[in-house]
């Protein structure tokens, strides 16, 4: 079995800042540093360091040099990402002193996938292979439909939640990963438990799991609900938590484990993340996890 993660590589322009600038509001920053990130790499990372096998595929602008450099220093395959021309993907972020941020996206080369490209690219795969996919790049839809078509297990991580996401058949993927904001987008409702009862009654093969910050998170699956608690660390940087949570347990139901070992460590490793700062950077590897949980 092999992960497939088909997503966008951005460079993160992280700006420190005392606090988020309101709507007309100038404020100064007192650092400003520059990260590989983007959901596609940050979550492949992730699984590449949770020790699974993954692929990465995606688009890269004449300045993406380095994306391939850190695919090779983590043990990714970057032989289906192609460069073109034009400026790759970036993240304009606002980060606080309490480790909370704003994001600002810019798609570049991630917005000019075309079919050809993602025919080419799924040709690779195979039946029982997992697919990772977020909402950072164009031809959503598409790449689910010819994925299913293939009977690769689909996660999709439908972040940032938009139009397009109304285009995908949700019912084609394995595991949908959100969070809060985006179960109210998809459903309508607030209540964690009003979004899982309502996207298990329209997607009932659908595993769904739901991410409530400081509250953990719910994994729902065939019925059955499972909770982890997060582990309380100080928090420096929230950006990447989310995708190594997901890049995590894709790796890690891949190699066969329970759902709640799982649960236990994407919890600690999401924890370790927003204990540093940055996106790709910050996430750790497996032996890092595995001692966290011995002296947490």
């Amino acid at each position: 079995m092999k992960i497939l993660d088909f997503g966008s590589l951005n460079y993160d322009y992280v700006y420190s800042v005392e606090h988020v600038a309101a709507p007309g509001e100038t404020i100064s920053s007192y650092e400003m540093e520059v990260f590989c990130g983007g959901k596609g790499l940050n979550q492949a990372i992730s699984a590449a360091r949770a020790g699974a096998e993954v692929y990465l595929a995606g688009l890269v602008g004449e300045d993406g040099g380095l994306f391939m450099d850190k695919c090779k220093s983590n043990g990714i395959d970057a032989s289906c990402i192609r460069q073109i021309q034009g400026k790759s993907g970036h993240a304009i972020i606002q980060l606080d002193d309490r480790g909370q941020n704003s994001i600002l996206l810019y798609g570049g080369s991630n917005q000019q996938m075309t079919k050809e490209y993602v025919d080419k690219v799924l040709g690779q795969f195979d039946s029982g292979d997992f697919l990772l996919l977020q909402n950072e790049v164009n031809l959503l839809d598409y790449i689910i439909d010819r994925a299913y078509e293939k009977g690769m297990l689909i996660f999709l991580n439908p972040s940032p939640f938009n139009e397009k996401i109304k285009a995908c058949d949700l019912a084609k993927v394995s595991v949908l990963l959100i969070n809060e904001i985006e179960g109210g987008q998809i459903t309508g409702e607030t209540d964690s438990g009003k979004v899982l009862d309502l996207l298990e009654e329209r997607y009932p093969h659908t595993a769904v799991m739901l991410t409530l910050g400081e509250k953990g998170a719910v994994y729902c699956c065939k019925g059955k609900r499972y909770r982890q608690d997060i582990y309380q660390v100080k928090t420096v940087d929230t950006t990447a938590a989310g995708d190594t949570f997901t890049g995590y347990f894709a790796a890690l139901l891949g190699e066969g484990a329970a759902v709640e070992e799982a649960l236990q460590v994407c919890a600690r490793a999401a924890a370790i993340t927003v204990s540093r700062k940055g996106a790709a950077d910050s996430i750790p590897a497996r032996e890092e996890v595995d001692k966290f949980h011995i002296h947490k």
